[in-house]
């Protein structure tokens, strides 16, 4: 990721606007005061949208032996034999 883009307390204030397309495009940008970082304005994570049942067909696969015990487990638990 490339550096922030920084902006004093005044420069925030008369482009905020522009900052705010700057982070809507992914970039982060940090609001100084006097010279020192005192804030980092970041992009929100996108929201997943799950619409209802079966959103999330063919993204999540699911092992066909997922729920067998594994054999020495089995065996510790006096249940081979």
């Amino acid at each position: 990721m490339e550096a922030a883009h920084q902006y004093n307390v005044h420069e925030a204030k008369t482009h905020f606007s522009r900052i705010l397309a700057q982070v809507a495009a992914g970039e982060e940008v940090v609001i100084s005061k006097a010279g020192e970082p005192v804030a980092k304005i970041v992009p929100l994570r996108p929201k997943l949208r799950r619409t209802g049942r079966g959103s999330l067909r063919d993204q999540i696969r699911i092992a066909e032996d997922f729920d067998d015990l594994p054999e020495d487990i089995a065996d510790a638990l006096g249940m081979i034999g």
